[in-house]
């Protein structure tokens, strides 16, 4: 008769700890929110991995050529060389 008691506490039991980890909110839930979070956090790593990579090339690149330089001034500076000459077109506008 106390086996019988013994096994059904012990079953009880294991049926509230089973709630609890399904059902509570540090259980299973938060473990696949945590899973989404994981998920979403690995795919902004990856692009921000990329946009990394494009600028250590650009790095290198601005570093080892004279012409990259050039460009990156003319295009963010406006700036010409000494033999070259500028011309700025400007809109006609509505008349």
């Amino acid at each position: 008769m106390n086996l019988r008691w013994l096994t059904a506490g012990l079953l009880l039991l294991a049926l509230l700890l089973q709630g609890e980890l399904w059902f509570s909110d540090d259980g299973y839930r938060k473990t696949l929110d945590l899973r989404d979070t994981v998920a979403e956090q690995r795919s902004m790593n990856a692009g921000l991995k990329a946009r990394n990579a494009a600028l250590d090339a650009e790095v290198i690149n601005l570093k080892e050529g004279v012409e990259a330089a050039e460009e990156r001034a003319r295009n963010d500076l406006g700036l010409i060389g000494e033999n070259e000459t500028f011309y700025q077109v400007v809109d006609a506008g509505p008349y």
